[in-house]
């Protein structure tokens, strides 16, 4: 990631008494796996004396403000210190410091504070800098993780209201073009959609529009505080004033099955007024944090009025450096830079549960992701069928979601005891033979899928199929994705002229895509468990290009006494596999011990990687590997999942750099995309 690193402190706030706090603060240098913590001395925490009424009396001054903020947060000398070694070591090492405030659930009055005029120690600005990312880190009753994208396919949706008869509340009208223009050079060539014309800005259609599956909502309106409520001033179908409650916009946002990763409010006072002192909680009922409580990843909000003049500087440099880096918290340490010498410039505030601050990534191989010196001999070895996709569960992750939304649907369902483990399908799955019986979270498993393919494509199925068996489902809802644009994997990969296809899935799309293709493919179940069964063979293996072979490592729909689902079965079956070599085929051993392989649909925390990997890597003849350039497509390690994804990126590069396997950052669909753009001679 090179430029992307930062040096991390977070310091927390947690009540102890009426104007007394308890502060924590930690710091991790880049690349280290160890952090340094605030040490008060014998034990006992060092706390801090915020006194409101010495801050009212500074509203009008942001930097006497500021000072006064800065002087109470680092009066205990050890926390001064620590500030102050933390900035110069990320300044020694050349990179930012990104300074996450952290909040306990237990002082909500603080949000009302204005901390982006804190002082440091020394009595600078301290994140008027560039080179200190600033943000309020909050939780979120919303425990899914972020599923980041790739850079080039955020959408973003942009809503503009100026509704007529704003004169008379004293407000100026909505300059909807020159607020489109100064946002629209910036936005590049990502997907961008529009509200803006009159009537469009209502809150219906911005919601409608939502579920369409933007990323991000840049929403350009009057906004106040009043009666410790946030309103915004929306239209009406007619085009005039519709005020909206914010309660009512993050309540019909909290309800999105997707909801964006990044909410932008260019609407004055939209985080608060920053005058709020009165009862606990407030100052959380302004639209800012209570979108970021509500799960939305990022919010990005006004505190005060700010000026049109700051928000047509700030808003399309904070764009520009989100589409080049996808990193929040830097674009907008280096938006606010830029408008620093401006009376407003600490309005907007940042309120995030990203640790990494990151919406969105860069598919490619390795730390920079623009080079891999080995594509030619893996196109060489594809074209000569020489070698042997292996494919997980993930592959249809856009039909069906991935298993952790299978194993909460089922945790919430039945009630599953343990906290830690509720996105687990492996020990779900074995809880609920445990609580019911062995064939139930087999039955079951169907019936949720059936579910969520209802829920997410209603109009992909005719009315009168929905009881049809689940694989011809699936094709159906495959198709109709295809014919809204998106890219089939399956059909990708059936295309290549390939003899073996190793699967863990439990669907047929592969063998239907094959089909497809004009090819005749063959389907057979691992027999880890009672009786193998292959399809057209007659039992011997001799698959081609023409007469392929799906081979089902963890069974099939059709199979299900083979399905590898609970955590027993797993273990199960790398008992069975790496005791009995036999029962995987000696075809099927050959090709994964003497072609390229390439590692497509998985995650590789999930027990069907580690399982599968193993088992792959305990075969006969793994020597040969080392003639074959093997790829694994890997997302980036998800918001939520990993403490600190550079990390995570770090420890599984290595993983997987002994056993001479290349990882592709990015999704499945990523890598193929641009595999068959290199077979087909259209990139380099």
């Amino acid at each position: 990631m090179g430029n992307a690193e930062c040096a991390d402190l977070e310091v927390s706030l947690t009540r102890r008494d009426a104007g007394l706090y308890a502060i924590e603060m930690r710091f991790t240098q880049p690349g280290s796996e160890a952090d340094v913590r605030l040490e008060a001395g014998a034990g006992d925490p060092a706390l801090v004396h915020l006194d409101p009424a010495a801050l009212r009396e500074r509203l009008l001054d942001a930097d006497a403000y500021g000072a006064t903020l800065g002087a109470a947060l680092f009066a205990p000398a050890a926390a001064a210190a620590m500030y102050a070694r933390c900035e110069a070591t990320a300044q020694e090492l050349g990179v930012p410091l990104r300074l996450r405030l952290a909040i306990g659930a237990d002082a909500p009055e603080l949000h009302g504070l204005r901390w982006e005029t804190l002082r440091s120690p020394a009595g600078a600005r301290l994140v008027a800098s560039d080179q200190v990312q600033f943000s309020r880190y909050l939780s979120s009753a919303d425990w899914q993780p972020v599923r980041l994208r790739p850079q080039s396919e955020l959408r973003v949706l942009v809503a503009i209201a100026n509704p007529a008869g704003l004169d008379a509340y004293g407000l100026a009208a909505v300059n909807v073009e020159k607020e489109w223009s100064g946002v629209r050079e910036a936005l590049g060539a990502l997907q961008v959609a529009t509200l803006k014309a009159p009537g469009e800005a209502t809150l219906d259609k911005i919601v409608e529009q939502l579920r369409g599956g933007f990323d991000v909502l840049y929403l350009v309106c009057h906004g106040t505080w009043q009666r410790g409520a946030s309103w915004l001033w929306l239209e009406d179908e007619q085009g005039k004033i519709d005020r909206v409650g914010g309660e009512a916009l993050v309540a019909r946002i909290a309800a999105l099955g997707t909801r964006p990763r990044l909410v932008v409010l260019a609407s004055c006072e939209g985080a608060g007024t920053g005058q709020t002192h009165g009862p606990e909680g407030e100052a959380m009922a302004a639209l800012g944090p209570s979108l970021a409580r509500a799960g939305v990843p990022a919010v990005l909000a006004m505190q005060g009025t700010i000026s049109a003049e700051t928000v047509s500087l700030l808003m399309p440099k904070f764009f520009a450096e989100l589409r080049r880096e996808g990193q929040v918290d830097r674009a907008l340490a280096r938006a606010r830079a830029a408008v620093q010498e401006r009376g407003d410039w600490w309005m907007p505030a940042l309120f995030m549960r990203l640790r990494s601050g990151r919406i969105s990534y860069t598919p490619g191989f390795g730390g920079d992701r623009s080079s891999f010196e080995k594509w030619p001999a893996l196109l060489q070895s594809i074209k000569a069928g020489r070698c042997t996709p292996i494919v997980g569960p993930g592959l249809a992750e856009p039909l069906l979601g991935g298993s952790h939304e299978l194993a909460r649907r089922w945790a919430e369902a039945y009630r599953y005891p343990l906290a830690s483990d509720r996105e687990d399908l492996p020990q779900v799955a074995q809880y609920l033979v445990v609580h019911q019986d062995p064939n139930f979270p087999r039955d079951e498993l169907e019936t949720t899928q059936r579910a969520i393919l209802r829920e997410r494509f209603p109009l992909a199925v005719p009315a009168d199929m929905w009881e049809a068996p689940l694989d011809e489902l699936l094709v159906k809802v495959s198709a109709w994705r295809t014919a809204q644009g998106e890219l089939d994997p399956h059909a990708t990969l059936a295309a290549m002229p390939l003899s073996i296809f190793v699967t863990t899935a439990v669907d047929r799309l592969l063998e239907h895509s094959l089909t497809a293709r004009g090819k005749a493919p063959n389907s057979a179940v691992c027999a880890w468990q009672g009786e193998a069964e292959t399809e057209g063979t007659g039992g011997e293996l001799r698959p081609d290009a023409a007469h392929p072979l799906v081979y089902h490592l963890f069974g099939r729909l059709d199979a299900r006494d083979a399905m590898v689902l609970t955590e027993d079965d797993y273990f199960d079956f790398l008992i069975g596999v790496t005791g009995n070599r036999d029962l995987i085929p000696v075809t099927v051993r050959r090709a994964l011990a003497d072609t390229a392989l390439l590692f497509l649909g998985f995650h590789m925390e999930d027990w069907n990687f580690r399982v599968l990997f193993r088992s792959i890597m305990s075969q006969q003849g793994g020597g040969r590997r080392k003639r074959y350039a093997h790829i694994a497509a890997q997302i980036d390690p998800e918001q939520g999942r990993a403490v600190d994804i550079e990390r995570a990126r770090r420890y599984l590069e290595e993983y997987f750099d002994e056993a001479d396997i290349t990882i592709y950052w990015g999704s499945a669909e990523d890598f193929l995309q641009e595999l068959r753009g290199r077979l087909e001679g259209k990139a380099t």
